[in-house]
């Protein structure tokens, strides 16, 4: 059973083309974005004439031994770290997959969801089609196995113009790294470049820790080749039209890393804006500002800069909490929870607290949290959110409550702050959180306000399983 009530981003993905060492760049790279998935990790690697691959259960780190790495080899390597889901999970879902086709092996790791899928492998499996993984990822292999056109391009271009979606992926045969994002842009996708080598990756952060330097997001609606017979990188459009682009807000608010670089933006710069802004929306008098670690705590300094309020750090985190898989009473429960957050008693004892959370979802850890806040000594808990109440749930690609779950989506803000039993709740407006980016119009706010850019049908209004029980 897991004990953080926030949203889990599906999946980060990594590449690298024309490297002697691109295994262990990708090694590295994973490492770098292991905040995208916790749940299992993938390498597969090409030398030119064969793959070798590697996938485990498990953070990067435990997944590939020293062992584990000296059997992959290959100047092009692509890997993915997955998600943590509540409950069982196998790891015939792991990826990168890798399949067979009449034209050779592929291999695939895929960061989004296909809204569209249910319905793709319906068709497919009543044409025949046989299915190995619960994954909408495998879809894309089977429409591109099934395209009669004979180049690999094109062929991934008919895949892509047949699935709707979120998406941002890497692909690989033997000789070639290919990216791609779909035309709204929902998730993120980088290139980079290593001296002679290119880099594809979730996340700039993964660019820095190998010294690799950021040349460009790839374009929405962006497919992109580099292979050995050409020096350079191809770049395809596989949408005749352009479409609204509807990129994820909720990476800068919780999902990605603060020292990346996303969507045009620094994430540290644009979360410390949020922070600021709902100080100016939610002012209170108080006399120290904290965060919830770690993920609010460039919020929490921008309420504490625009406020005059000190900041400081009042919950300590022990970093080094994994999964539980107990099934405790509600007492024990109550304590695991401090397993992860203590109090740090000189800094909130006899103090009116603002506590900046990034997001509430069910409402439970806003209620044990502040619990806790008040057992350290504080006189007044102040709950600030450094974004709107989430209402919906989202389709596209990051893991949420269903909507049903979602306190916000059925209960008032004075509801909300009367269960979660602070002095007072303040959430950051949609229109301020708008206003914290440079370009509004370009970003879904789905979660917040119930817009879905891409229409689905009841039978995919839920992602594919990620798990199989």
């Amino acid at each position: 059973m897991q004990y953080d009530d926030k949203p889990k981003d599906e999946c980060g993905v990594f590449g690298v083309f024309g490297h002697p060492k691109a295994v262990e760049l990708t090694y590295l790279g994973l490492r770098a974005l292991q905040h995208r998935g916790q749940e299992s990790s993938g390498i597969v690697a090409s030398d030119g004439e064969k793959f070798t691959y590697h996938h485990g259960m498990g953070l990067v780190h435990s997944v590939f031994t020293a062992d584990a790495l000296a059997k992959l080899k290959g100047h092009i390597a692509i890997g993915h770290n997955r998600y943590s889901t509540a409950g069982a999970s196998t790891l015939e879902n792991a990826q990168p997959l890798v399949r067979n086709y009449k034209q050779g092996p592929l291999a695939l790791g895929h960061n989004g969801n296909l809204v569209n899928a249910v319905q793709i492998r319906n068709h497919l499996e009543n044409a025949g089609s046989i299915f190995s993984t619960s994954l909408d990822t495998e879809v894309i292999f089977h429409l591109i196995a099934h395209s009669r056109k004979e180049a690999l391009e094109y062929r991934i271009i008919d895949a892509l113009r047949s699935i709707e979606g979120a998406y941002s992926f890497v692909c690989m045969d033997k000789n070639t790294l290919i990216g791609a994002r779909d035309a709204h842009g929902f998730r993120p996708l980088w290139l980079g470049k290593l001296g002679n080598a290119y880099v594809l990756t979730s996340e700039t952060c993964a660019l820095d820790v190998i010294e690799a330097e950021p040349i460009r997001e790839v374009e929405p609606g962006e497919l992109i080749f580099t292979r050995s017979n050409y020096r350079g990188v191809e770049s395809f459009r596989f949408h005749k039209r352009q479409s609204q682009l509807s990129q994820c807000i909720f990476e800068y608010i919780y999902l990605a890393r603060p020292d990346s670089m996303m969507f045009g933006q620094s994430v540290n710069n644009t979360r410390r804006e949020f922070g600021r802004q709902l100080a100016r929306e939610h002012p209170v008098k108080a006399d120290v500002v904290i965060p919830v670690p770690d993920s609010a705590t460039i919020a929490a300094l921008g309420y504490a800069e625009e406020s005059g309020i000190p900041f400081d750090l009042g919950l300590s985190r022990n970093t080094f909490v994994g999964r539980s898989f107990m099934n405790p009473t509600q007492d024990i429960r109550e304590l695991m929870v401090k397993i992860k957050l203590n109090p740090v008693r000189d800094v909130l004892r006899d103090k009116r607290v603002i506590l900046v959370d990034d997001s509430i979802m069910r409402g439970t850890n806003s209620r044990k949290l502040i619990k806790i806040v008040r057992q350290g000594g504080a006189t007044a808990v102040h709950l600030r959110i450094a974004s709107p109440p989430n209402k919906f749930s989202c389709f596209y690609g990051v893991d949420t409550p269903t909507r049903s779950e979602l306190i916000a989506s059925s209960h008032t803000i004075e509801e909300i702050r009367k269960y979660s039993r602070a002095d007072s709740l303040g959430y950051l407006s949609i229109e301020g959180l708008l206003n914290s980016v440079e370009t509004p119009q370009d970003f879904c706010t789905t979660c917040f306000d119930g817009k879905y850019p891409i229409p689905f049908v009841e039978e995919s209004s839920q992602q594919l399983p990620l798990i199989v029980d």
